[in-house]
């Protein structure tokens, strides 16, 4: 398999695209020109940019490397924010299965009872990397439900996985040959790929996103999420309400139909900012393919694949900062990330603010329905790191996500105000947050967490201890996700690379005889 990778890297122009992006050193050209059996990348000779070829060279090599590709475009933090922007371009748009492979399918995943419930289902309507979408009908109490059923592609999983496999061992391979690129984090990419991919292949996941997104949007006007039927759901399948409307792209479509889409814009940019800041639960793929209008203007998602999620600190963070800039108040700003403990607390306060301003005040001079909330937080992101600031993945998520629904809302009304519409939100949750009964009722409650544990102290104290000891030996990381997980794969991967020494001896010598 790692040679195969190594072959699909090659021949799909891939690797050639990567050495314009990166100058690797001559010994990890010299592992691909081995692993890739010398393949000649012909594929490149064109005018598009390096982070262009590298998109469509990804997309050529099938599932795993496209959603590889996608989950590298949003983390910008590792790869730059400019290639970051071309492999937003990938497309995941694969010839689907046939509808005798689908009726198996649900037949082997729902029980007896639950299938007979299935009626008219469509030939394939999408078809993506993971799975294809059909139409059907079900019948539950007599009556008729017009659904959308979601199911995965036969033995996505063990290609998945087999690729990735496959991928680790290239990464560790290369972190142990050039020890500069563990600054890359390849191994750990890779397995934060796996764990993301693996749980976007069990459906019963995405359900269940959907369902709390639909739980805590149930009231909201002018925002509407599928219901999920649970008995036509599994590992595999996927069946919710059918979507009665049109694409949110559709702008002639919907002003055909009286559709106000100045409201429309101001409601996609509420809507996100509300889920985000009172629920600290978004829709983090809301471009317009995910996004449909029905007859009565209700904004209604799909996809449920890709979800953020922000603590408590961090929604407030995000409502104070974003509001902090609105008011153009910066030394606000700057006392939330101290507050926060987001800034180191050596650095001076002052200069932060200065740092802030300086990017601030550019914006502002500008007409202020041209200025995007995303890139302002973007741009914070970086002044941010200058001041030993670590950005999360979830804010870079919520920062990419508002991005595109700032984009969506400019497209249905170019005049939009983002600032003038994201104000009321975020100054209504902030009004909500420093009412004296929640805080004191907030209080009562943490201390009432606290008590409950006191008993447990001496133990917690001993644990404590025992990891300090770990963090100023070096031996823990306390900041890296999935730690042990991580730490098992890299002690799989040292096995199997030292089985492999002897093989790739064995190849080396087998190429320079031959060849």
């Amino acid at each position: 398999m790692l040679f195969k990778i190594g072959r699909k890297l090659s021949t799909s122009g891939a690797i050639g695209s990567i050495y314009e992006i990166y100058n690797p050193p001559i010994i990890i050209k010299i592992l691909f020109s081995i692993i890739g059996l010398n393949f000649i990348d012909k594929k490149n000779n064109n005018n598009s940019s390096p982070g262009e070829k590298l998109c469509k060279a990804l997309q050529e090599m099938g599932t795993t490397f496209i959603k590889l590709g996608q989950f590298l475009a949003t983390r910008p933090d590792i790869i730059g924010n400019n290639i970051a922007k071309d492999l937003e371009k990938l497309q995941d748009k694969l010839p689907p299965f046939d509808l005798y492979i689908t009726k198996d399918i649900l037949k082997k995943e729902l029980e007896a009872e639950n299938f007979k419930q299935i009626t008219n289902i469509s030939e394939p309507i999408a078809a993506a990397s993971i799975a294809q979408v059909h139409f059907a009908n079900i019948n539950i109490s007599g009556e008729k439900k017009d659904v959308a059923i979601k199911i995965l592609r036969p033995n996505i999983e063990k290609i998945f996985n087999e690729e990735l496999d496959a991928l680790m061992l290239l990464a560790y391979i290369i972190e142990s040959l050039v020890k500069k690129t563990k600054r890359l984090k390849l191994v750990e990419v890779v397995q934060l790929l796996r764990e993301i991919t693996n749980v976007e292949m069990d459906l019963r996941f995405e359900a269940a996103a959907a369902n709390e997104l639909y739980e805590n949007t149930k009231n909201d006007i002018g925002f509407k999420v599928p219901k999920i039927y649970w008995n036509q759901t599994s590992k595999k399948t996927l069946c919710l309400d059918r979507i009665d409307g049109v694409s949110i792209r559709e702008i002639q479509n919907l002003k055909s139909q009286n559709i106000d889409t100045k409201k429309l814009a101001k409601n996609i940019i509420q809507h996100f900012l509300r889920h985000a800041v009172r629920d600290g639960f978004f829709h983090a793929d809301m471009h317009q393919g995910n996004l449909f209008v029905t007859k009565d203007g209700n904004i209604v998602p799909v996809d449920f694949g890709i979800m953020g999620r922000l603590d408590k600190n961090n929604r407030k963070y995000l409502a104070e900062i974003l509001y902090g800039f609105i008011k153009r108040d910066y030394k606000k700003v700057a006392e939330v990330h101290f507050l926060a403990g987001l800034v180191s607390k050596e650095a001076s306060k002052d200069e932060f603010a200065q740092a802030l301003r300086s990017i601030g005040e550019p914006i502002f001079g500008q007409s202020v329905k041209n200025i995007s909330g995303g890139k302002l937080l973007s741009q914070l992101f970086e002044i941010t790191e200058k001041f030993n600031m670590h950005t999360q993945i979830q804010l870079l998520l919520l920062q990419k996500t508002m991005v595109v629904v700032e984009g969506v809302a400019r497209k249905l009304d170019p005049d939009t105000n983002i600032w003038n519409v994201s104000r009321p939100i975020l100054e209504g949750w902030l009004t909500e947050v420093k009412d004296p009964i929640k805080q004191a009722t907030e209080v009562i409650k943490e201390t009432s967490e606290v008590l409950k544990k006191l008993p447990d102290l001496p133990n917690i104290m001993d644990k404590a201890n025992n990891v300090m000891t770990l963090i100023a030996e070096g031996k823990f990381d306390p900041n890296t996700l999935a730690y042990r997980s991580l730490k098992e794969e890299e002690l799989k991967l040292e096995l199997i690379r030292n089985k492999m020494v002897g093989g790739v001896l064995i190849l080396v010598i087998f190429v320079l005889l031959v060849f």
